[in-house]
């Protein structure tokens, strides 16, 4: 059963009969329909995700459209999508829980518009983290409302005792790369 998140909100990632060993974080957004003289028309839009590893509140490793694989091939990116095309996910960044290093000690998932389009100019965000093994949908946060942003922390996932927990934090931010929104991530990592 999907939990649907707000801002803020903070669910356990266990899950009865065992625990998680694989996770997506898929991403999805639409571009806004601008109506024109001919009818309405949709602009591509370059939304990148990317998930910021931390350990001890230090960056770790990186993993985005320039770099699809972690050092320790523990989290993968699927790819770049170029223009928020088709309905789903549209990138994807998947984490193998079990080989990520112990002293990995959260993920910071984050989107950026490339071209500097803000999110007035996107409809349909959302983030959700589905079980890899079954495809189970774990948990989902829809971004409601635009703004002059051109990025955003979408939310975090982190250890906690023995098991995970999810963070949708939805923080709005600027930058075309996760480079550009340091500062914001590493606050609230």
């Amino acid at each position: 059963m999907t939990v649907s998140m707000v801002k803020g909100q903070r669910i356990s990632l266990e899950k009865p009969g065992g625990a998680l060993t694989m996770v997506r974080m898929g991403l999805g957004w639409d571009a806004v329909k601008k109506k024109g003289f001919f009818g309405a028309r949709q602009r591509e839009i370059d939304l990148d995700a990317s998930c910021v590893l931390f350990a001890d509140g230090s960056i770790a490793d990186v993993v985005y459209f320039g770099k699809l694989v972690s050092d320790d091939g523990s989290v993968r990116h699927t790819g770049d999508n170029l223009t928020g095309a088709g309905d789903g996910d549209d990138e994807s960044v998947i984490v193998d829980l079990t080989r990520l290093p112990v002293h990995v000690t959260s993920l910071v998932f984050t989107v950026s518009s490339f071209n500097g389009q803000t999110f007035n100019e996107v409809e349909n965000a959302f983030c959700r983290l589905v079980n890899e093994v079954d495809g189970t949908e774990l948990a989902r946060y829809t971004l409601t409302g635009g703004g002059e942003h051109t990025a955003m922390v979408m939310a975090r996932i982190y250890r906690h005792g023995g098991g995970w927990k999810m963070n949708a934090i939805g923080e709005p931010c600027h930058g075309r790369t996760f480079q550009d929104m340091l500062p914001t991530i590493a606050r609230l990592s």
